[in-house]
């Protein structure tokens, strides 16, 4: 559902000749919670470095009502279905231990004697790990003396 729900946003954005926005946030993308071409494709992500906790706060700042800062996140593909229930925890708590792991770059230790739990942050370090084939291009095979990727990189704006 999220990749037909993106082809439809790229379809209508072609026609427009306007952008697909992105909405993934630093915690999604970093837990690999989101499908690959679906809801994570986009031209640029205006809040994919904030963490979902940082969305809701900015939410609030710009004055965007409260029902929808305060509605669960969810994706919407099954009745009744939550972000954080998928996940089995809340935003709130994974954000502190992503920012802890991530921005502060402390050591799973650090973040335990912080006062989280040691299985609590080995599973938010699985996924993290698992999903980076998510967060990067796909790896192009080299067999030419120029592949994209590896040796033929340019600016966007090269002109080339």
């Amino acid at each position: 559902m999220a990749r037909t729900r993106m082809t439809i946003l790229y379809d209508r954005s072609a026609a427009w000749q306007g952008l697909v926005i992105g909405s993934s946030n630093k915690s999604e993308l970093l837990l690999g919670y989101g499908t690959l071409f679906g809801d994570l494709a986009s031209a640029v992500n205006p809040l994919g470095d904030l963490y979902k906790t940082q969305v809701r706060q900015l939410a609030t700042a710009i004055g965007v009502p409260p029902v929808i800062i305060e509605k669960e996140p969810s994706a919407d593909l099954i009745p009744g279905q939550t972000d954080e229930g998928d996940l089995g925890f809340s935003y709130a708590d994974v954000d502190q231990i992503l920012y802890l792991l991530v921005d502060r770059r402390f050591s799973p230790e650090e973040v335990e004697a912080a006062g989280y739990e040691a299985e609590f942050i080995q599973n938010v370090l699985k996924m993290v790990n698992s999903s980076h084939f998510k967060r990067r291009p796909p790896v192009i095979a080299k067999v030419s003396e120029r592949t994209i990727g590896h040796d033929f990189r340019y600016l966007r704006d090269s002109g080339l």
